[in-house]
């Protein structure tokens, strides 16, 4: 499985002069920059009162993803970025202060499906009331909060302003950033979905050049059947390099299903000459003969550019399995100069 990099938000909430919050927020970063290093998390440190939000004042609801203004645009980009959130927050008269409910309410699908943190200061709770009444917000927005949290009770942590040495808090620090680590991989396939796939629980979105150790892994196990078939190992799917499936994944327009974490099936697509091309279509053995790679073939062919005139493929002239399924899509065999051994097949494009 690739580790990808874990982006997370560390949003200082408190916009008041002479504030605890970036002390707060300072401690945390010091405790946990080595382990966040450590583990492929990328920490990105925000105050609010930077961002300078005025009292939501977009016209369209937030669900709607359209921003008149600057500021929703750039705060929308900031949050869609990450993959974790860690508030560092103050209790207000029992709850959360007004500009997190405003950052919080800016926004709706960009927060959906990743874990937020809490650490709060305050007196008498430690800030624990505020935690509370964000997570009745929170959870609304899809964001899912973390069982581990920071609680800070002021008068017996802060001495001149400044925070006293702790080893409980800072080991409660450390294993704040383990869990939202946790959820934060756990929750990815969510984050990542485009669309409910055609098998249950799975899902569908377009592959990156990230995703090429899942793409070297699948093509190697569906292609050594088609040498056989076909006896030729010369088949490019077995020997590309990582470097050289990022570079074909960056240029086509890759489709793949995911359930788990576990990459099922992909399908590749891009015009050239007036045809839409397709290739690499791969289903796993072991979920072969239930539709996923008829199923791939039709979202290929829907992705198609407008002006393309057909649909044009390759596979192994041996590869009768293959064969059968695109010609009963509709797909028949034309002269074409393409790889020794293969045959190609084309479809008209309806309009």
């Amino acid at each position: 499985m690739t580790m990808k990099c874990t982006r997370v938000l560390v949003l200082t909430c408190s916009t008041r002069p002479g504030a605890l919050g970036p002390t707060v927020t300072r401690w945390w970063l010091d405790t946990v920059t080595e382990q966040a290093t450590e583990s492929g998390v990328e920490l990105v440190p925000i105050a609010l009162g930077d961002l300078d939000l005025p009292f939501l004042d977009e016209e369209e609801h937030p669900s709607s993803g359209i921003y008149q203004h600057e500021h929703s645009r750039r705060w929308s980009a900031l949050v869609d970025s990450v993959d974790a959130i860690v508030v560092v927050v103050p209790e207000y008269n029992y709850g959360m202060p007004a500009t997190l409910k405003n950052a919080l309410d800016y926004l709706s699908a960009e927060w959906a499906w990743k874990p937020i943190g809490f650490i709060s200061y305050g007196n008498t709770s430690a800030g624990t009331r505020a935690v509370q009444h964000a997570k009745q917000v929170v959870t609304t927005l899809r964001l899912v909060p973390l069982g581990a949290t920071v609680a800070i009770r002021i008068s017996e942590a802060v001495t001149a302003g400044r925070l006293r040495a702790d080893a409980s808090r800072d080991k409660a620090g450390a294993a704040l950033l383990d869990e939202l680590v946790l959820v934060a991989n756990a929750l990815r396939p969510l984050r990542d979905a485009t669309s409910a796939g055609p098998l249950a629980g799975s899902h569908v979105r377009r592959l990156t050049p990230d995703d090429a150790e899942e793409v070297t892994v699948l093509q190697r196990c569906c292609w050594v059947e088609e040498a056989l078939l076909n006896d030729s190992l010369d088949i490019p799917a077995l020997h590309e390099s990582l470097d050289e499936v990022r570079e074909w994944l960056a240029a086509w327009h890759v489709t793949g299903v995911w359930l788990g974490g576990r990459l099922l099936g992909m399908v590749r697509a891009r015009a050239a000459d007036g045809d839409w091309q397709i290739g690499r279509l791969a289903v796993v053995p072991d979920l072969r003969g239930r539709g996923l790679g008829r199923w791939l073939l039709r979202e290929a062919e829907s992705a198609a550019d407008t002006d393309t005139r057909r649909a044009l493929l390759f596979t192994g002239a041996k590869s009768t399995r293959n064969i059968d399924l695109y010609e009963s899509e509709g797909y028949r065999r034309v002269p074409a100069d393409g790889p020794a051994g293969t045959v190609c097949l084309a479809k008209p494009r309806t309009r």
